[in-house]
């Protein structure tokens, strides 16, 4: 990976990683619900407009149905799980937790396709179910009993995401960029009307307001069109990899901006989920794959 990868690479972790923390900020005086219809309605408006300058169509009348799958599981219904999780979890939890999408992709796929699971996918998985296990408290409480559903529900939007992967997988294949445009305007047709049926707040907050549209400009739309840069030109394997900073980002922004404190706990359950992820993904440090290269060559 050349150095200008590595650092957009950087770049991209360090803005999905603070999407947590703009949540945290902004849903206790939006709520979800307006949290997420400006969130969505400011990403889908800004990639319609970059999409008219630079001529991408979204070919609605082909791709529909693909579209309001993607919207529906792969944006509204994560979206809107983490934004209600985002009242009681910290942003550092959310992160750590939004990475174990990989272990549910495993599970769905071996369900639904019948996939087969390796052994080293096996043991990933148990170490991000200990490390799960780890960030709600066992061994020390860190999280009080009445966030456990919190975390079910953070748990369902990566369930989401895995399940969206997996069809992904063996869908029609639809350009990156229609994708996540198409899939935005669909889940801003879902959820928009939702929240116009929720009580808006009295008064209107504005700096709260402003974190929902950097959730919305910086953490969807921008961080969009960043990752399908990397995807063109560096590839897919190495675009993917910001999976494993996203965690990272996310505990940092929330200790330095919200005063979140990193227990032993946390530290902990975030080295297994990662640890796990890796084995479940099959992402190999290049080091590690030169050094077996060498080994072997020895040989």
């Amino acid at each position: 990976m050349k150095t200008k990868h590595l650092l957009q690479l950087l770049l991209l972790g360090a803005i999905w990683g603070s999407s947590f923390m703009f949540m945290r900020l902004a849903v206790p005086h939006l709520g979800p619900e307006w949290l997420l219809a400006i969130r969505i309605a400011s990403a889908s408006i800004m990639l319609w407009l970059i999409g008219l300058a630079i001529s991408k169509p979204l070919r609605i009348t082909r791709h529909w149905k693909h579209y309001l799958f993607l919207g529906l599981f792969n944006t509204a219904l994560p979206f809107f799980a983490f934004a209600y999780a985002a009242m009681t979890l910290p942003a550092s939890i959310l992160a750590i937790l939004n990475s174990t999408a990989p272990f549910w992709a495993l599970l769905l796929g071996f369900l639904w396709k019948g996939k087969p699971i390796t052994r080293r996918a096996i043991l990933g998985l148990l170490l991000g179910i200990s490390g799960v296990a780890s960030l709600v408290g066992l061994g020390g409480v860190s999280i009080d009993q009445g966030a456990l559903f919190a975390v079910a529900v953070t748990l369902c939007a990566s369930i989401s995401y895995g399940f969206s992967s997996i069809y992904a997988e063996f869908a029609e294949r639809v350009e990156a960029y229609a994708n996540a445009h198409g899939s935005l305007w669909a889940a801003a047709f879902m959820l928009v009307p939702f929240a116009a049926m929720a009580p808006a707040p009295d008064p209107w907050p504005l700096l709260p307001t402003g974190y929902a549209l950097l959730l919305g400009m910086l953490c969807t739309a921008t961080a969009y069109l960043l990752y399908f840069h990397l995807i063109a030109t560096a590839g897919a394997p190495a675009a993917m990899t910001v999976g494993y900073l996203i965690p990272l980002w996310g505990v940092l922004w929330g200790w330095l901006f919200l005063d979140e404190p990193v227990g032993w706990n946390t530290i902990i359950g975030a080295g297994l989920v990662l640890t796990g992820t890796v084995l479940v993904t099959g992402f190999t440090p290049q080091v590690f794959s030169r050094l077996r290269k060498r080994e072997a060559s020895i040989g």
